[in-house]
């Protein structure tokens, strides 16, 4: 018999679920009672799940709120209204402020030995146009949406594939859906939980009006007509945009729903009038009617940030805008700043590419021993004091203190800054000619020049580089810092005509048992440090080159190693061995880590943590801290 775990959500990180229908008196939100009384809305106690979510804010440390008022926020593209899937972070399963996977759309899950998960629905639970949400939504995503091949023609994502196999699916009723697969998909329940989660169901009531074996012939063609799109598919995947979040029309089981009186540069998102969790007074959540984002130049985020023109800002304001905004919560005295820890592995990294075509270069930049100098010669120090006034943490790029593999060796591990033994390591590879001006030559005869590109886009890279040039050079290597745009960079480094590249460090710092380490392997092609081996992988040897060094074919070789684990013990240990390689080999050159992201928080506001980790992955950024539990309390704006 395989090992059977059943996860329900009793007790998680102060959310419990009451056994039956909710004991006490649900409170009607004020912004619906017109709209119930006029019978436009059914009342509260119709409009929830029979078994909520029920939210326990105290045992947060949080206070319990009132619903009401409008939050805003900015963003610097219009694209960038999918920031509210990400915040709003409902999903089938969600990480908890610990770091631990809990149901949330769902009311409970079995998972046998990762290889076969059943899924419980919520009886009653509805998306926001009142519709029921259950297993038909599924079984459209899976038969009508992932298997089809003018939708997708690739097939179901690769998430769902087991070395090529795809799972059994099963709909045995209408509250429950089963994948079944024969060997263990262990990263399945966190690629449901990511910031940007696949949505392996769909409103199938909406979407099969625009889906060909549904529809009617003659509406369709019309729709396709209106829409000016060249297909019944091409318009299906117009509206189907449920991470984009613009199609009003769209339903959805997040928190706020967005609104048809939204424009171009203001757009608003109401509350979701059927959202499946209520705090322990029968208050349905979100307790903030409606979230307002205003589309601003990148340059104007923290300015009118400063002018209290915001109640929560996190995006789009880097450390270097820290000073104003101290600045403006002093003279205006409506908001404070707070300094949370950033959740990627590195605040600032140099990846030496080790597919980079010069034939030359490339051996060079694949000697440990150069890249190790290139570490022991970058003065953290006087960069983390110049820069981040000393709050960041200096150190290699290695899993970060909040994680259970956090090691302060692999945070050491050349690291320190240390120009003798980083002109040893250059002169025992040879490397000893040098011209009048001390630049060390390649056995070619040219100079070491080691060019940087970087995407232009963060002030701190560009003098973090500045600092290490005169460092770099009392070693013989003279770096050239070339700015790029995002897109030209990442194409250049992925066609090997890149040198270096500078980026953040991986996007999830902070590593469970349960993360998948394929980024710590040579399995994408977006890793700057080996992008055709990535691609390699990811095109099963179409594109690309194979893997040709022993210690990157050991992380390969780990990796799907862990993918096949069936136990914490065995994937922890796998892990702890592909960080301490990665720490040996320093395939990424880390400068800094967790230097504070400032957030803005409006005096009115309340619920927001006042420490906390600020990360894409896990935790979609404000989404892990439940932004539908934050509250307005206009009295304390006061």
């Amino acid at each position: 018999m395989g090992k059977l775990q059943t996860i329900i959500g009793v007790a998680f990180l102060g959310l419990t679920l009451a056994h039956g229908a909710f004991a006490g008196v649900l409170k009607e939100s004020t912004y619906f009672i017109e709209a119930v009384k006029a019978g436009k809305l059914p009342p509260v106690e119709q409009r929830i799940p029979d078994q909520p979510l029920i939210v326990d804010l105290a045992a947060k440390g949080r206070t319990l709120g009132q619903q009401g008022g409008m939050l805003r926020t900015m963003i610097t593209r219009s694209k960038d209204t999918r920031q509210m899937v990400v915040y709003g972070y409902s999903r089938l399963v969600i990480y908890d402020q610990n770091y631990k996977l809990q149901p949330d759309l769902l009311e409970s899950y079995d998972n046998v030995d990762d290889k076969k998960f059943t899924f419980h629905l919520r009886k009653g639970h509805k998306w926001s146009d009142g519709e029921p949400f259950n297993a038909t939504d599924f079984e459209y995503w899976w038969e009508d949406v992932a298997n089809n091949d003018e939708l997708m023609p690739s097939g179901p994502p690769e998430f769902l594939r087991v070395e090529g196999e795809l799972p059994q699916v099963s709909f045995p009723d209408d509250l429950t859906i089963i994948y079944e697969w024969s060997k263990p998909n262990p990263q399945f329940l966190q690629i449901l939980a990511q910031a940007r989660p696949p949505f392996i169901f769909r409103p199938a009531h909406y979407l099969n009006s625009y889906h060909l074996d549904f529809a009617d012939a003659e509406q369709l063609q019309l729709e396709i007509k209106m829409k000016k799109v060249r297909s019944w598919a091409s318009l299906h995947n117009k509206v189907d945009n449920m991470y984009k979040f613009d199609n009003a029309d769209l339903p959805t089981l997040q928190p706020w729903v967005i609104d048809k009186k939204s424009t171009k540069s203001r757009r608003i998102f109401t509350r979701n009038p059927f959202y499946h969790r209520i705090d322990l007074n029968g208050v349905q959540l979100p307790y903030i009617d409606q979230v307002e984002m205003s589309i601003v130049g990148a340059g104007l985020v923290a300015a009118k940030a400063n002018a209290a023109e915001v109640d929560l800002q996190a995006r789009g304001l880097s450390f270097k805008d820290i000073s104003i905004l101290k600045k403006g919560e002093k003279d205006s005295g409506k908001y404070r700043t707070l300094l949370w820890a950033n959740g990627v592995a590195s605040q600032i990294a140099i990846y030496p590419n080790l597919n980079f075509a010069d034939p030359v270069w490339r051996k060079i930049l694949r000697d440990v021993r150069f890249r190790r100098a290139l570490s022991l010669s970058i003065d953290r120090r006087m960069i983390n004091r110049a820069l981040y006034f000393g709050l960041a943490k200096e150190g290699a790029m290695t899993a970060l203190p909040a994680s259970p593999f956090y090691d302060v060796k692999n945070s050491k591990a050349w690291a320190q800054y240390d120009l003798k033994a980083a002109n040893t390591l250059l002169d025992e590879m040879g490397l000893t000619k040098r011209r009048a001006d001390g630049i060390r030559l390649l056995p070619d005869g040219r100079p070491m020049m080691f060019v940087v590109e970087t995407a232009g886009e963060r002030q701190e890279v560009e003098n973090a580089l500045q600092i290490t040039t005169d460092t770099w050079r009392d070693i013989g290597v003279k770096l050239v810092i070339r700015p790029l745009d995002r897109d030209i960079l990442r194409s250049r480094v992925s066609s090997g005509v890149a040198m270096a590249a500078v980026w953040f460090g991986w996007d999830n710092g902070l590593p469970q048992p349960y993360t998948s380490p394929a980024y710590l392997a040579p399995r994408q092609q977006d890793f700057f440090a080996w992008p055709k081996w990535g691609q390699y992988f990811l095109t099963e040897g179409k594109l690309g080159e194979k893997v040709d060094m022993p210690a990157p074919q050991r992380l390969l070789d780990l990796s799907l190693e862990w993918d096949r684990a069936t136990n914490d013990q065995t994937r922890s240990d796998i892990w702890r061995e592909m960080l301490k390689i990665h720490a040996d080999e320093v395939y990424g050159i880390s400068i800094l880590a967790e230097a504070p992201q400032p957030v803005v928080v409006s005096n009115r506001l309340r619920n927001v943590p006042e420490n906390a980790i600020w990360a894409w992955e896990p935790g979609a950024h404000f989404g892990i801290h439940r932004m539908d539990e934050f509250y307005i309390d206009e009295s304390a704006a006061q």
